[in-house]
């Protein structure tokens, strides 16, 4: 054989070492969450929703990024004025939301 030559071996397993309908579903599962679970799966979700809420910047504190939050209540005020620059503070919060619930659940998993 020359070293180009590549060698596959396919092991079939014995029917005894198929998946159960239970540890198939459980695999899939598995799969569909990524390990973490329901709510590692939902919380990034949950923190958009709750960052959608317009003024009051509630991802943030479901995220217990309270400081965080706080300092964006208080900077929309004077941003307020000019609306250009508040679309962008709410935007921003929206994504760090996702962003904080997402690294949140990777730490935790």
């Amino acid at each position: 054989m020359s070293e180009e030559e590549e060698v596959l071996e396919v092991v079939v397993p014995a029917e005894d070492e198929f998946p159960t309908n239970n540890n198939l579903i459980k695999q899939i599962w598995h799969e569909i969450s990524a390990g973490i679970g329901v709510w590692g799966t939902f919380r990034p979700i949950v923190a958009i929703a709750l960052a959608i809420v317009p003024f009051l910047y509630l991802g943030q504190h479901f995220n217990r990024k309270h400081q965080r939050g706080s300092d964006f209540f208080f900077l929309q005020i004077p941003l307020s004025l000019t609306l250009v620059l508040w679309i962008g503070l709410y935007a921003w919060s929206v994504f760090d939301a996702w962003k904080d619930a997402s690294i949140i659940v990777s730490r935790n998993s």
